[in-house]
């Protein structure tokens, strides 16, 4: 079956789906920052380079699943949550103008769990009644999803709208999360001792990397970032990685941080030497990017910031399996 992607970023979401037996034919990403990075790393997709609210239904090729993540920083626990009152949020409007006119098969759609915030609740509500109504409607269902339930070693909680055409007469079912769990000795443990810090103004240091993108932003830390613990052990799952260099978590090499106040936290006296950020490479690992996926930036914290926003890949490919799995025995 063939997949339209939206909002696509580096592709995390396309790469899962393509992992499934889907083929992403066309594109669509606003960034310049990240196009060389998709192109790279997806040389078989069309990639379309404007903002979809300039791109009309028909600019868009004829597919079985429409997929996309509308940006997210609206929706945000940690951003403004101004939800559909600002621009960026709006922009589930132009996601559900194109399905309706293209009335593909199925659609997914992710974005945040800021969105569950009660102050959403009726643009949430409403947002849910458009996707139903597209076109001749769409039987929908949605579920906010825990990545480490799916084969990712990551605490990260997104929502999913998953939508199956009515004319096919099937309610999607989310998949069951799976009996096996990964953690960061599992994903990240043979990077420990290869990583080398950005260079100065966190510029890339691409040429000492013997491993493509092992490299990690240097600096200091903000009063937010140390309030609290920013370390999981190596037999726990990473936190949530951030589409921010300035806030990637800390590398389990180091001791958990210890509490000395209210809302402030301390490295253990002695062992701050071990206190890093994880570099780009091991958030790429951790979000399940395979290791010859590459991401091209001249700043450091435009490759976190690619892979913070990106849909984990494993997350994506039980997704999407799940889909193709229910269209075709239906």
């Amino acid at each position: 079956m063939k997949v339209v992607s939206f909002f696509a970023g580096a592709g995390g979401l396309d790469l899962g789906f393509s992992k499934a037996g889907f083929e992403v034919i066309w594109a669509n990403e606003f960034d310049k920052e990240i196009w060389s990075t998709y192109r790279l790393n997806h040389p078989n997709t069309i990639l379309d380079t404007r903002s979809i609210t300039e791109i009309q239904a028909d600019n868009v090729p004829d597919c079985d699943g429409i997929i996309g993540g509308p940006p997210c920083q609206s929706w945000s626990e940690a951003g403004a949550l101004k939800g559909i009152d600002d621009k960026r949020g709006q922009l589930f409007f132009d996601f559900i103008r194109i399905l309706a006119a293209k009335q593909p098969k199925f659609f997914v759609a992710e974005n945040v769990s800021g969105m569950l915030f009660k102050r959403h609740d009726d643009a949430l509500n409403n947002i849910k009644e458009m996707f139903k109504s597209a076109g001749i409607g769409y039987d929908l269902s949605f579920a906010m999803l825990n990545a480490v339930d799916f084969g990712v070693p990551q605490d990260r909680k997104r929502v999913f709208f998953v939508g199956i055409r009515r004319d096919l007469g099937i309610t999607f079912t989310f998949p069951e999360p799976l009996a096996e769990r990964y953690n960061l000795k599992d994903a990240i443990a043979d990077l420990k001792d290869s990583a080398i810090p950005a260079l100065e103004l966190q510029n890339t240091n691409k040429q000492g990397c013997n491993i493509p993108n092992h490299e990690y932003m240097t600096g200091g830390f903000s009063s937010i970032y140390m309030s609290r613990n920013r370390v999981r052990s190596w037999d726990e799952p990473s936190f949530t990685i951030q589409a921010s260099g300035r806030h990637a978590p800390l590398h389990p090499q180091a001791p958990k941080m210890v509490s000395v106040g209210v809302d402030k936290r301390e490295f253990v006296q002695g062992q701050e030497h071990l206190y890093r950020r994880l570099s780009v490479r091991e958030c790429a690992r951790i979000q399940t990017f395979p290791d010859d996926f590459i991401f091209d930036y001249h700043k450091v914290n435009s490759g976190y910031k690619m892979i913070g926003n990106a849909v984990p890949v494993q997350l994506a490919y039980h997704l999407a399996k799940s889909i193709k799995q229910q269209i075709e025995t239906n």
